[in-house]
């Protein structure tokens, strides 16, 4: 089978190793996996910041850029859910509008890729430790993904899964709610790792690296010895 994939802004640019992770996965699960370097945003930024004109104008491209694929795969609930979500809004009246009714019915996130299109769920991975998954909103509420992440991570050899207080409440991220209401992202951030400490997991997991370094960032301010992974860092350890 062959799959492009979509390698998000902040993997590009801040986790790249997440993004060789997934392709290791892919790979493993018997995929072709085809790379378009001329790639770029999925458009989500600009348009939760208001500028749809220029918004549109990348989503465009992005149509473009994943023309004709079957399936198109990314490391990330969030870029997903917005395309699957608002680029018919986005393209509503437009001559693009056939193109992005159908583009939504062919981009998975990874776990859900994996798990409803593959049918597969073991991926011979190995990990030792504990950890506790974190639902990110764009995952739970935009793509529907809940059990799938779950399902993946009971296989990995070595791995204990606990579950945390009020796990499908919101990091605080948000994209630029993190900068416009601080105090209350750094807030939702603290009751976040408040309830993921009392786990006593040793990693917290996650399909989206957005959700991650707002945690992250506020697990080293507390100085909690606790490390944040991608889904497919675990999935990809071991082989």
């Amino acid at each position: 089978m062959k799959v492009q994939i979509f390698v998000p802004c902040f993997v590009d640019q801040l986790y790249p190793t997440v993004a060789f992770n997934m392709v290791k996965v892919l790979e493993k699960a018997g995929c072709e996996v085809i790379y378009n370097a001329q790639q770029t945003c999925c458009g989500q930024p600009a348009f939760n910041a208001g500028f749809w004109g220029e918004s549109k104008e990348v989503c465009t491209k992005f149509l473009n850029d994943f023309e004709g694929a079957e399936y198109i795969v990314a490391p990330s609930a969030s870029c997903v859910g917005f395309v699957r979500n608002e680029y018919s809004k986005l393209f509503e009246n437009s001559a693009h509008l056939q193109q992005a009714q159908k583009i939504k019915t062919r981009i998975f996130e990874l776990s859900e890729f994996l798990i409803d299109i593959l049918k597969i769920d073991d991926l011979g991975a190995k990990f030792e430790g504990k950890a506790t998954y974190h639902d990110s909103c764009a995952a739970l509420r935009e793509c529907k993904i809940k059990q799938g992440p779950r399902q993946l991570l009971s296989k990995v050899v070595g791995l204990e899964l606990v579950e945390m207080n009020d796990v499908e409440t919101c990091c605080g991220f948000g994209g630029t709610f993190a900068v416009k209401f601080e105090p209350i992202s750094v807030a939702m951030g603290e009751q976040k790792i408040t309830n993921a400490g009392a786990t006593g997991a040793d990693y917290l997991i996650s399909t989206d690296m957005s959700c991650l370094m707002h945690i992250n960032g506020c697990l080293q301010n507390h100085g909690f010895n606790m490390q944040t992974l991608h889904l497919a860092d675990v999935l990809a350890s071991g082989y």
